[in-house]
């Protein structure tokens, strides 16, 4: 029987695979950022990669997001700077336009979104991982962080904004205008990595990062539950108080509806495990 890995490895040597690769398994959506050597990100694999941000969203087998990069050496280097040499400013505009509305969805989509943090994760590659719900890296697999004005530009798909919602104004100051390249321990500590792996090899790590995953869906994790978490998190914290509250309560009332509520406060009140189903 093939494993999620072994269709990915076998997805990655075909025509139609190239730039973002997509494989379900289990529950989980698998999305590889797969343009070698360094994963870097041109507008065609943004396009790619919206695209299978709302493959995933739509699909109903699918209860949580994994985003990784193929390979050993890189997550993804962020944006493709021979494409930037080679475009008009309106291009680059229009470009970074696209990347954060891409990032923008799969930070709203309402199902949890794990970055699987393979290898470095510098500059944009960072800004897309920053835009999933959790990070987790493979140990001594490499280093991260927003080297931009080394470029003599910022980080321009978000990264600005989400970094400093992460470690704080002057932190997120320093670390961007210095351009610092750190380790993945260093992340943790500042906020931006959640727990780190240590493995043999990227696709052992990858197995963990899935085994992970699945404790956030059915039948044991009510995930439509973790979705609207999600949601209630990512949009609230963006907006006054108040208004936060009262989406809250809208999407406890989504909850209330569902078979899932139903069956947690079942199962609660009568002494036995919940069976979930994500509806």
């Amino acid at each position: 029987m093939f494993t999620a890995i072994h269709r990915l490895k076998s997805m990655l040597h075909t025509e139609t695979a190239n730039l973002v690769t997509y494989v379900v398994d289990q529950g989980v959506a698998i999305l590889t950022l797969n343009d070698p050597p360094a994963n870097t990100y041109t507008h065609e694999m943004m396009q790619t990669l919206d695209q299978r941000i709302l493959a995933a969203r739509m699909d109903e087998s699918v209860q949580v997001i994994v985003i990784t990069g193929n390979g050993e050496k890189f997550f993804c280097a962020g944006a493709n700077i021979q494409m930037l040499a080679d475009v008009t400013p309106t291009f680059k505009y229009y470009f970074c336009l696209h990347a954060n509305e891409t990032l923008s969805r799969l930070e709203q989509t309402a199902k949890l979104v794990i970055a699987a943090i393979n290898g470095h994760c510098v500059g944009g590659g960072l800004e897309v991982a920053m835009a999933a719900d959790l990070r987790i890296a493979r140990k001594g697999a490499g280093k991260m962080g927003l080297p931009e004005v080394s470029l003599g530009v910022l980080p321009g798909t978000g990264g600005t904004q989400r970094v400093v919602r992460m470690v704080g104004k002057s932190k997120a100051i320093e670390l961007m205008a210095s351009g610092e390249l750190f380790d993945f321990e260093r992340g943790q500590q500042l906020g931006i990595i959640n727990d780190i792996y240590e493995t043999e090899n990227a696709t052992a790590f990858l197995e963990r990062v899935l085994e992970y995953a699945r404790q956030f869906i059915t039948p044991n994790r009510a995930s439509l539950a973790v979705g609207l978490i999600k949601r209630s998190v990512q949009t609230g914290a963006e907006i006054p108080f108040e208004s936060a509250l009262a989406l809250e309560r809208e999407l406890q009332q989504q909850l209330f509806q569902s078979e899932d509520a139903k069956e947690g406060i079942d199962a609660y009140v009568n002494k036995r495990k919940p069976v979930f189903k994500g509806k």
